[in-house]
């Protein structure tokens, strides 16, 4: 007799690293339709076929909104979207491992200034040195707007934590995400529509972007959720700081982006400063600068 597979028979660890490879391969994958229709239109796409699947799943509450939560959802929403907008930007330009790790230290940073502890800066700045590794701006090949359109999508990473913490209580999980992506997807409508329609908008263009957005936030979300609910969130911080090497993996698996040394040292220093800052802030700060260093991966 075989068992069946469930959510309970699989270690929750592997489906808190599916979860982060499926965001990857979908960022991966986003960059064949990202060249026939721009960055912005991508992700916008992306954002119209994840409210059709989540509202699908879940039909979002809207009966429940309050006034007073009408602007954190609005922002949050904005945040979200943007977030998507400048990270797929970035990937246009530089590597996706680089990307992952550049957008890695807006989360981390804030986690060090918000801790009141000057010992947790030493996190952020010891990831910067890694960051510095990864982008070789001695080199001839560095490209400031992709590292500044991946330091956008930190920023917004961070402040989609710092949201999230605000409006978690009241609209959570799937039914959270269900209310706030249609609100990205109609915040980047002015920046994503117009590249859909002066692009190259060939036939693969529109299933390829519904498959990619099934992935994540779909896919990935779910997994994400099953893994926190047997995870603590210490352990699933500590997980989630591995993540800029799974970016460089399927960078390297997906699109052959190869890493020179200083890149792979790089991302080593990146990964282990999160890992750091992540058991530091939860032994230090009883698990309240956990919850800001070591957020969920967001709907990217």
């Amino acid at each position: 007799m075989t068992a069946r597979l469930t959510g309970n028979s699989l270690p929750p660890w592997s489906m808190a690293i599916a979860a982060m490879l499926s965001i990857q391969l979908a960022n991966a994958l986003s960059v064949g339709v990202l060249r026939e229709v721009g960055p912005a239109g991508t992700a916008w796409l992306r954002l119209c076929f994840g409210v059709v699947f989540l509202w699908i799943i879940s039909r979002p509450a809207i009966r429940s909104i309050r006034r007073k939560d009408l602007p954190s959802l609005l922002i949050l929403g904005t945040v979200t979207g943007f977030m998507t907008v400048f990270f797929l930007g970035a990937v246009e330009r530089i590597p996706l491992g680089t990307a992952v790790a550049i957008e890695f230290l807006g989360p981390l940073a804030v986690a060090g200034i918000m801790s009141g502890n000057r010992r947790a800066l030493i996190w952020p700045a010891t990831a910067l040195v890694g960051i510095i590794l990864l982008t070789e701006p001695w080199s001839g090949s560095f490209d400031p707007i992709g590292v500044g359109l991946a330091l956008a999508a930190g920023a917004c990473w961070a402040l989609y934590n710092i949201l999230t913490q605000r409006v978690g209580d009241r609209f959570a999980g799937i039914s959270g995400l269900s209310l706030t992506i249609p609100i990205a997807a109609l915040a980047t409508l002015p920046v994503g529509l117009p590249q859909v329609i002066n692009g190259n908008l060939v036939w693969w263009v529109l299933p390829a972007a519904a498959g990619i957005a099934l992935i994540t936030p779909v896919i990935a979300f779910g997994l994400e959720m099953l893994a926190l609910k047997r995870m603590n969130h210490t352990s699933f911080g500590t997980l989630l700081s591995v993540e800029p090497a799974f970016g460089v993996l399927i960078g390297l698996l997906v699109l052959g982006q190869a890493p020179s040394t200083y890149q792979a040292i790089g991302v080593v220093i990146v990964v282990i400063a999160g890992a750091a800052a992540q058991w530091d802030g939860a032994r230090k700060f009883s698990g309240e600068l956990t919850e800001i260093a070591a957020p969920t991966q967001g709907p990217q």
